[in-house]
This record gives structure tokens, sequence and C-alpha cells, in this order.
């Protein structure tokens, strides 16, 4: 007879509480949550208890010799044929601070807890923001609650500086901790300004100046570097690109910044290196977006939705070296994409490239198949592309 399923042993009561520990800390940080946390350990009967005298002498030997955080509650069995017996009955956990001990998660709820009191404590309006941020602020030591208190106070005083992160005047904060850490920022700030965010980026609830996004190009005609005082390779903001106003004839799009460098001349052209889903931001270029473009990006389903996105705002775009020919044909240099695409279909991809699309989101060819740009042989690259001219 196996030992009834109720009965448990102080390694699954662990398990148990870690789990409720889990799915609650956030609810638990907040000051929410009954205490102490019950967990019912289980009582056999006599006739378990007759049959499974070994087993039952383990797990009464387990529970008294717990140490604890948790106060284990005992109880008496009367029973007929082995009299009176003292059983473990329920083990009570009473915070969560001891919750989180049996999780084996202690120093990081410690630490949430520090910068959650000290924040909340401060700023009351923010203890319900701060308890969805349970994983940044358990990576957060004294220095990092501090920094971040310093950057709120002086970002909700200063609402509109228009200043880089690097121009900031907070003692003892540097552009390095500030940036990773602008979202959970942006977002306690929102919550301080009564939750008006909209559609506003996060430099934008900060009132930061954002660092231009720059679009790398190179210039593949010498008449057409004469419009640009003789540059071929050039990153500017959208705004600069916007208005050089080049006369081109002719756009290639690629992912991998050395298939871009290694282009030869082209009459007419240009080549933009690595936007990836960057590259609506094209739409804002007129002069782009009246050319012919050609579109090489990686064959895997994130290449094809880029190939979809640049469509969606440029008026002329073809695909080279995005086909099942070219994906069959070097099967030997494949590799696995991470995570797929989720866009069930892809509207502006034609036929054949939609099949190939869907096959790779099927696993029809092998499990996330990919094939990058850049291990394709420049030789057979060269000749797919100089055929697109």
């Amino acid at each position: 007879m196996a030992l009834p399923s109720k009965l448990r042993f102080p390694e699954t009561v662990r398990d148990l509480v870690a789990r409720r520990y889990r799915s609650q800390q956030r609810n638990w940080l907040g000051g929410e949550g009954r205490w102490p946390l019950e967990m019912t350990l289980g009582c056999p009967t006599e006739e378990q208890a007759q049959e499974l005298s070994a087993s039952l002498l383990a797990w009464v030997d387990a529970w008294r010799g717990w140490p604890g955080p948790g106060i284990v509650s005992w109880c008496e069995r009367r029973w007929r044929n082995l009299g009176v017996q003292r059983l473990p009955e329920r083990l009570l956990v009473q915070c969560a601070e001891d919750a989180a001990f049996l999780a084996a998660d202690e120093s990081r709820w410690r630490r949430a807890s520090a910068c959650y009191n000290q924040l909340a404590c401060r700023w009351p309006v923010l203890a319900s923001r701060l308890t969805h941020w349970f994983e940044a602020l358990a990576e957060f030591d004294a220095r990092d609650a501090a920094c971040l208190e310093a950057a709120l106070a002086w970002l909700e005083a200063n609402p509109d500086s228009n200043l880089f992160l690097r121009q900031l005047p907070i003692p003892g904060m540097d552009t390095k901790w500030l940036e990773p850490r602008l979202p959970l920022t942006a977002d306690l700030l929102t919550a301080l300004r009564g939750g008006e965010g909209g559609q506003q980026s996060i430099y934008q609830r900060c009132g930061l100046k954002e660092v231009p996004v720059t679009v790398r190009f190179r210039i593949l005609d010498q008449s057409l570097r004469q419009h640009a005082g003789g540059m071929s390779d050039i990153a500017v903001p959208i705004e600069d690109l916007r208005a050089l106003c080049l006369p081109v004839r002719k756009i290639y799009l690629v992912e991998n910044l050395q298939t871009g460098l290694a282009f030869e001349e082209r009459r007419g052209s240009i080549v933009v290196m690595g936007l990836g889903y960057g590259v609506s931001m094209l739409a804002q270029v007129p002069w782009i977006v009246d050319a012919e473009c050609t579109y090489w990006g990686d064959l895997d389903t994130h290449g094809f939705s880029i190939l979809s996105r640049a469509r969606s705002c440029l008026r002329i775009v073809e695909s080279v070296l995005m086909d099942e020919l070219t994906l069959l044909r070097h099967r030997d240099l494949w590799v696995e994409e991470k995570e797929q695409c989720t866009s069930a279909d892809l509207p502006l991809l034609t036929d054949s490239e939609r099949a190939v699309y869907r096959g790779l989101r099927a696993q029809h060819w092998g499990t996330n198949v990919r094939l990058e740009q850049e291990r394709i042989p420049w030789n057979a690259a060269a000749t797919a592309l100089n055929g697109s001219i």
C-alpha cells in the first residue's frame, strides 16, 4: 500500500511554499496576504498507519526535526489499536520573509522589500505600481535604491528638462546606471503624475531628449557622392537623411553590416544596412520612398516580417535570395532561429515568399530553420544581386 498522497514531507511542503511565493510575491510585497500561511501536512487513517508504520515514523521524525522557519502544529489522534498518537498537522509560515527563505529567495525578497518601503514611504501613490517591478527591485542594493529615488525626485521636479541622460545633474547617478532602468523610472513617473502616459516614449515621459536613431548607408555611385561632399559611408539621424535628398534610382536594404560594406559600385544606388524592424522609419524620407528597393534579409520568419514591413512604407520593394531554392541549396548552412515571428500571415508577401514563410513556421524543413544572410557565399550573393539591378 502506497503512502497516501495527502501526507506531505518537508521537501514537498517547501516546494508548495516556494510555488505560492512565486505566484504571490508581488501581492505580498504590497502588504496583501493573510498570515500565518497554513500548509496542511495531512494525517493518515489508523488503517494506513498500521500498514505504513515505518514510513509513518519517518514522516513524524522529519517534522519533529523541522528547523524552521515556520511553526509545526501538532495534533493528537486517539486510535482503537494504536492508542494516542501525536502527529504533525500543519506548518504555519509566519510572514512573507519566511516564505521567501523556504523558497531560497530570502536575499532578493529583502532587497525588494527595502526598496519598496523606501519609495512607497516617500511617495505612497507608488505603492501599487512598485509591486509590478518586483524582479527589478529584487536586484537593487541600497545604492541602487538611492539612485532611483534621486532620479525620480529630480525628474518629477523637472518634467521638461529636454536634456540627454548624460546631462542630468543627479549626484551618484550615471548614464550607464539609468539607461537600462529607464522603463522602470518612466513607469513610476507616470504613476506620480496620475497615470497619464498615452503613446509617449519612455524618454518623453521623463522629459528627456532621446539619442537620435541613425541610419547607416553607403553611396555606391561616384556622381551621387558629389551630393554628399564626396562621402561614401555615412551614418546620420533620420532627419538629416531626409534633408540629404539624393537623386537615387535604386536602394538596397540588407541586415548584415559587412554585407553592405562588401557592395561594389552601382550606378544610381545606395545600400542601407542593419535597420531590422526600424525599416519603417524610411517612410519619412521621400527620396527613398520613391526609389526602387531590393531587400535581402535573413531567410527566416523575421526576415520575411521585415520584408513585409518594408513594403508597407516603400513604394517598390522586391526581394532577392529569399526563396525556397536558396533555402534548400544552402541546407548545410542552416542554424536555428531562437524565436519565430508569431504573425500567422504577412499579407504583403508574394505568393512564393508566403509559401516559404508558412513552411518555416510549420517546421516543414526542420525545427526553426534559419539561413543567415552572411552565411551565403559572397560570389553567389553578388551574382543574385547583379540580377536585381
